[in-house]
């Protein structure tokens, strides 16, 4: 399988939510994820079962969301993936009640992938953008 086919099968079937336990075969034992929050970098380490259970927790806030890749570039061993994923705010997220109302997140990462797994990644999310999306919900929620 090419890192190009590595990358699409983890976003069809674990990122999208529709088979979150195809993470075992597209994602080595131990990856480092490195996300950017605020001007932080923090990196985890991910198992496969880990990111798996992260899916379900999206799922248990957003519902069923859709999710469209509308950047995808291939160069070595990385993939640079850009998406947009909205759905419906149905479970409380960052200490906001759910206002059944839609969210959208626009995010990018780079994905390394070395022997048919992803190994490593480097995600950047709008945090901001959804933080102000569940505000305005909210103050709509009350009125």
């Amino acid at each position: 399988m090419t890192i190009e086919e590595v990358v699409r099968q983890f976003f069809e079937k674990v990122r999208s939510g529709q088979e979150p336990e195809a993470a075992h075969r597209l994602m080595a034992e131990c990856v480092l994820a490195h996300q950017l929050i605020s001007e932080d970098e923090v990196t985890v380490e991910r198992s496969p079962a880990n990111y798996a259970d992260h899916v379900r927790e999206m799922i248990a806030v957003y519902g069923s969301f859709s999710l469209t890749i509308t950047e995808f570039l291939v160069q070595d061993d990385r993939v640079y993936v850009r998406w947009k994923q909205s759905g419906v705010h149905i479970g409380e997220v960052d200490g906001f009640a759910p206002t059944h109302k839609p969210i959208l997140e626009i995010a990018s990462a780079v994905y390394r992938v070395e022997n048919e797994k992803i190994v490593e990644y480097w995600i950047q999310i709008d945090r901001e953008g959804i933080r102000t999306q569940l505000e305005r919900n909210k103050e709509s929620s009350i009125r």
